[in-house]
């Protein structure tokens, strides 16, 4: 698959081997950008609408939760999913109702279950994306049948006009 056809994901992670392990998992079918930094990671996010972002809960300077809460205003459309090694409840809870995580995945992670994750991911972000062209479509088709509507009632009340005002006669 060419690189124009790959769909683009961001990887989050403080920890600089665990970006590196993560983009040599997923090259091959991404196009992985990685950072250990939050605050550049939103700028990447803004720029590159990826669709997904990948992002380590426990970080210095902002949580995952955090983060992915953030993304949601520059790309909604990206699907989140959060990495952590602590299984804490309260952070799956806060991921799940703040940051609309897809999914949780701890750490260490079996490369063949993320990568059948992300697959069920990027279906999803495609199946989201084809349901909103659908959408436009309608749309602009029920706005191409009311003109014309208005046009063909306009046309039939002209006429009809004349021959009511003539049998009135």
């Amino acid at each position: 698959m060419s690189d124009l056809h790959k769909h683009t994901v961001i990887c989050i992670d403080d920890e600089e081997h665990n970006n590196q392990a993560l983009e040599r998992l997923l090259r091959k079918q991404f196009h992985v950008i990685t950072t250990v930094n939050p605050a550049e990671a939103l700028t990447l996010i803004e720029e590159h609408k990826p669709a997904l972002i990948i992002s380590d809960q426990r970080m210095p300077s902002m949580t995952g939760v955090e983060l992915l809460k953030k993304s949601m205003d520059v790309s909604p459309e990206s699907i989140r999913i959060l990495l952590t090694g602590y299984t804490d409840l309260e952070s799956v809870i806060a991921a799940i109702n703040d940051g609309q995580i897809y999914r949780y995945i701890t750490k260490p992670w079996d490369p063949q279950e993320l990568l059948l994750n992300l697959q069920k991911a990027i279906e999803t972000f495609d199946l989201k994306n084809e349901v909103k062209r659908k959408n436009m479509a309608l749309q602009s088709l029920d706005q191409l049948k009311n003109n014309f509507m208005l046009m063909v009632s306009h046309e039939l009340r002209t006429p009809l006009a004349g021959m009511i005002s003539f049998t009135d006669l």
